[in-house]
């Protein structure tokens, strides 16, 4: 049996840039801020639409500065990385104004990018043009599971990849703001599993998606259970299903939420699960004619999805800025999955599958 080494966490290489945070939600105050305390990359100063909640979250995570907009905070001659955790309707002015202030090097913003992908496409290139690097928060590749896994293939310890699936039988926390949209599980869940195939993968060529509404969500909305199959170039078919359903939930009924993965090799098979959301590490374990003979071995690791996966964000960031290179999660990379999830609702609409044009990306 070979014994390979495994890095489910990447290395921090660079924590000097210092960041202003807009927005005082869950995931900012709960992900964000939590990761870069620990890793000890600089957060000084927050904004958010509501000061008091910025407030308290500075009060929380000892950030010596709040402003009373997030404009203000983009004008803030200190700060050197806008954090971008706001509703994507109002994302793109901010972007915007972050990318035309001299003392912003880098914009780190949430998926999805934009409402539209004209818009994504338009980001882009304003980005290109102003010379600084915009990163897209797809924080699922930085999952431990989803990095080891990623090394497996890339070692080629699993052969030629026949088959994969992510399976979610899970439900999410739809925030507030999602109620005046009609798209809803594909841009908001549904991008995480499909920006996870890309990056394992690559790009697919055919595009096939199903959905439903989910009988727990109350609003209006177009997809709420969905299920995508994906066919790439080399024959490999993977599966996404978001369940966002699972099944009823009441008092008195055991909970059974899972995000469940498996990659089928010529060579060997690794399967593992997702740690959200039952707040556990995430899980792989693998099996390879060429490394296990055969036999089943699990990694281990302490470290989570929520929040250290958004260690390795910021810090693929601050590389970027540091070594004047692109950042792994760069807009362009981004804008190719929101193409691939404008395809899923295009195969809905037309109800058959579909081809990925990235002809524009």
């Amino acid at each position: 049996m070979n014994d390979f080494a495994v890095q489910p966490d990447p290395e921090i290489r660079v924590r000097k840039y210092k960041i202003g945070a807009i927005g005082a939600g869950m995931i900012m105050a709960e992900c964000h801020l939590a990761a870069y305390a620990e890793a000890g990359f600089p957060v000084v100063a927050i904004a958010s639409r509501t000061k008091a909640n910025a407030q308290a979250v500075a009060d929380r995570w000892k950030i010596g500065t709040v402003h009373d907009t997030p404009e203000d905070l983009i004008a803030d001659s200190e700060v050197e990385i806008v954090d971008i955790a706001y509703p994507p309707d109002q994302q793109p002015q901010l972007i915007r104004k972050a990318l035309a202030s001299p003392n912003i090097k880098a914009v780190l913003a949430q998926k999805p990018l934009a409402l539209t992908l004209e818009e994504a496409r338009a980001l882009r290139d304003e980005a290109s043009a102003a010379g600084k690097p915009l990163s897209v928060n797809q924080n699922m590749r930085y999952d431990q599971s989803m990095q080891v896994l990623k090394q497996l293939l890339d070692r080629n310890a699993l052969g030629d990849p026949v088959f994969a699936q992510i399976d979610m039988h899970a439900i999410p926390h739809w925030q507030g703001f999602l109620k005046g949209y009609d798209r809803l599980t594909l841009s908001n869940m549904s991008v995480h599993h499909l920006d996870a195939l890309r990056f394992l993968f690559g790009d697919p060529d055919e595009v096939t998606t199903v959905t439903r509404t989910d009988p727990r969500t109350e609003f209006n909305h177009e997809d709420g259970i969905v299920v995508t199959t994906l066919r790439f170039p080399s024959g490999l078919m993977a599966l996404s299903t978001e369940d966002v359903w699972s099944g009823p939930r009441q008092e008195g009924y055991d909970d059974d939420q899972s995000i469940t993965w498996r990659v089928e090799g010529t060579k060997g098979v690794a399967k593992g699960t997702i740690g959200w959301p039952t707040g556990a590490a995430s899980t792989l374990s693998y099996n390879s004619i060429t490394e296990t003979n055969g036999k089943w071995v699990t990694p281990e690791w302490d470290t989570m999805w929520f929040p250290h996966a958004f260690i390795g964000v910021m810090e693929q960031l601050q590389h970027a800025i540091d070594t004047g290179t692109p950042p792994v999660l760069n807009v362009a990379d981004n804008v190719r999955t929101m193409a691939l999830v404008e395809t899923a609702y295009q195969s809905i609409n037309k109800g058959r599958t579909v081809r990925l044009d990235l002809t524009k990306d």
